[in-house]
């Protein structure tokens, strides 16, 4: 639990959860878009969901799990820099560009995060 002394890190609590819950309504959204019914489509989107799991617990105690911040950092950019570089200008690029941003601030969280 973040301590009493650290109000200016609670600003992470919300950061995870809140990407929680945009990836998990984007994730859910996506199974109706055209290709989402292949075995590739399927398998990137739960495992993706998986991921939102992973990060609602770390905003359920940052202190307590602040080494999984670094894999949803490598998360964000699992997907991220190649929505940028295969599909440049499109809707999955910008949805790159959001990913990007939350893994940012997953680095962010975690330099701010310090096990007492």
């Amino acid at each position: 639990m973040l301590s009493a002394r650290a109000p200016s890190r609670r600003w992470v609590r919300w950061w995870f959860r809140a990407a929680a819950i945009y990836g998990t309504a984007a994730l859910v959204a996506s199974l109706a878009a055209p290709g989402a019914a292949t075995l590739t489509g399927l398998a990137f989107t739960l495992t993706a969901l998986a991921f939102q799991l992973v990060f609602w617990l770390i905003g359920g105690d940052p202190v307590r799990y602040r080494p999984m911040m670094l894999a949803g950092v490598a998360e964000k950019l699992a997907f991220g820099v190649p929505a940028l570089v295969l599909a440049p200008g499109s809707t999955t690029a910008m949805f790159g560009v959001v990913d990007l941003i939350l893994g940012a601030g997953f680095l962010l969280a975690w330099f701010a995060i310090k096990r007492g």
